[in-house]
């Protein structure tokens, strides 16, 4: 997977702003949250990485390209 354009990365930032919920739906990690964990957006780095802390305490990053998390109203 090629890295993201400067375009992209803003794109998931518009998409996942700091402070919003997600929902795991996919994550290929061993060490990965189940899948339907909640948990609340800290930020998408350089890499359009959401970084999500997690209800359950993991810490994990959905890796753009890679794993997968849908925006979610509470």
């Amino acid at each position: 997977m090629p890295f993201p354009n400067k375009n992209i990365v803003e794109m998931i930032r518009r998409q996942y702003p700091k402070g919003c919920r997600v929902e795991l739906v996919r994550m290929d990690d061993v060490q990965a949250p189940p899948v339907g964990t909640k948990g609340t957006v800290i930020g998408v780095d350089d890499t359009a990485s959401v970084m999500v802390k997690w209800d359950n305490g993991c810490g994990l990053n959905v890796v753009y390209g890679e794993d997968s998390c849908r925006r979610i109203e509470e």
